[in-house]
């Protein structure tokens, strides 16, 4: 699966799942960390949970796996690498205070 595919797969993912204001950021070129950065806000901190874990079980199923997953959802911001995509996933106070947007866009 390539890193658009796999980009793509998040994409649909978080927002079937609600996720709110989700982005992509093409940072290849631009970073030596990933290809992609995917942002999206998630209302709550149980549904930050849930957003992680929905796309975890949608990557698993296509075969593939995070590399590692942090923060606390209580804290507002998450973070799943899978390697080539980069996915953050924030409660809305936690995305207007580290503003990502304004570093990758």
């Amino acid at each position: 699966m390539t890193a658009k595919e796999q980009t793509e797969l998040l994409v649909a993912t978080l927002e079937s799942r609600k996720g709110v204001d989700v982005k992509v950021y093409d940072v290849r070129g631009k970073s030596q960390i990933a290809d992609f950065f995917v942002v999206a806000t998630g209302s709550a901190a149980p549904h930050l949970k849930a957003l992680v874990a929905e796309t975890q079980r949608a990557m698993k199923e296509a075969g593939v796996r995070s590399y590692r997953v942090s923060g606390d959802p209580e804290s507002g911001w998450m973070v799943v690498d899978y390697i080539d995509v980069v996915v953050h996933v924030f409660s809305p106070e936690a995305r207007a205070y580290y503003a990502l947007e304004r570093l990758w866009a």
